[in-house]
């Protein structure tokens, strides 16, 4: 009889469930309620990991079946060690239970991503195809009870084989059993799973929503814990998403700061001018310099609070900085008796007097494709 049926309700088993029924429950209520998946139900989960450590623990689930939760609780200050290593072997127990179990693989995806999606942040929709266990043979094969260990390996996947090598010494080879192929297992092959064809796991598309979050930088990985390839015995892998942002029309990103290019003519940048920008959530922002102000070419400005957001706090962000490229006008676009007008209304230029020594030269026009060397 058990005297309290808590740790199997807590995992939806009956009390003489096997220990594949429990491993199986455990694995399935951990997908839904860890906390990288469900934050809020923490603490269903911890009775969840409670429950499974003791079930799946022949020595602790008779203690619990004969006293229920209060013998767990105090049976380790009520145990008699006897032998020294009595209490080692309590502790390298407790230690195994305490270790994760291995991960299957991880499934490592690269998403493209557009700059106004890293900076207002979106969902994005990935199908993709992973390895889940076979719902048929639940991972084993084939039906329960036609599986069997290998009567060769000893249900290992390995053989070791003793080698004398000279009178007095030998020497332990261990290669991989040829009856089951490394499984460790063995089938009749009519007993072997329809579904899976025996591997156990089969191939599965699933729709993912991927969020990316404002600020996000191109490289970064976001992480969907759990959601990678299933293997038997093994905890299920992760999903990594890793941004792969395309190149904008208009802006280049440079860390937290976005730059751009603006063309201005002559008479903008020695008189003054007004422009719009469009920012990448469909702002549009009013710039201007006034009159005097000059806006040599190359030259840079920026707009504060303007640029990324901030990974982390959104409503801080870096500057816009504008990149000014400024136009001349083409040759011969002034009559020339209107140059003395133009000229008494710029700063005077530097005057240089000839001398009879000085050659006088031409310049012209000069092609880089015509001069490699350039």
């Amino acid at each position: 009889m058990v005297k309290e049926t808590g740790y199997y309700d807590t995992l939806g088993v009956k009390a003489n469930a096997t220990f594949d029924e429990i491993k199986k429950a455990y694995r399935k209520l951990a997908l839904t309620y860890h906390p990288d998946k469900n934050p809020s139900e923490g603490e269903k989960f911890k009775f969840i990991s409670q429950a499974y450590e003791v079930l799946s623990d022949p020595k602790k689930r008779n203690l619990y079946d004969e006293g229920g939760e209060q013998a767990i609780k105090g049976g380790h200050s009520e145990q008699n060690y006897s032998c020294p290593m009595d209490i080692f072997n309590v502790f390298f127990v407790g230690l195994k239970h305490m270790t994760r179990m291995k991960k299957g693989k991880n499934i490592v995806h690269q998403l493209s991503v557009s700059l106004e999606e890293i900076y207002n942040g979106s969902i994005r929709q990935l199908a993709l195809q992973n390895n889940v266990i076979c719902d048929r043979c639940e991972g084993h094969d084939g039906k329960k009870g036609t599986v069997e260990k290998c009567a060769n390996g000893k249900g290992r996947d390995i053989q070791i084989h003793i080698q004398q090598i000279r009178p007095g010494m030998v020497q332990q080879i261990q290669t991989m059993c040829s009856d089951c192929q490394g499984a460790g297992e063995q089938i009749n092959p009519k007993d072997r799973c329809k579904e899976c064809n025996g591997i156990k796991v089969v191939c599965e598309e699933k729709i993912l929503d991927v969020h990316i979050k404002k600020g996000m930088k191109d490289g970064q990985k976001i992480v969907v814990h759990g959601r990678g390839d299933q293997e038997p015995g093994l905890e299920p892998g992760d999903v990594v998403i890793v941004l792969n942002q395309r190149d904008h029309e208009v802006y280049q990103r440079q860390n937290d700061n976005l730059i751009m290019k603006m063309e201005i003519l002559l008479v903008e940048a020695l008189c003054g001018f007004k422009k719009t920008i469009v920012t990448l959530d469909g702002r549009t922002l009013l710039i201007s310099s006034l009159p005097g102000e000059v806006i040599t070419h190359e030259h840079l400005k920026s707009i504060q609070n303007e640029g990324m957001p901030l990974q982390g706090n959104p409503f801080e962000k870096g500057l816009l900085i504008i990149h000014f490229v400024v136009t001349f006008p083409e040759n011969q676009w002034l009559p020339t008796n209107k140059f003395p007008f133009l000229e008494a209304l710029l700063p005077p230029r530097e005057e240089v007097m000839a001398t009879d020594d000085m050659k006088v030269v031409e310049i012209v026009e000069f092609d880089p494709k015509e001069h490699r060397e350039y």
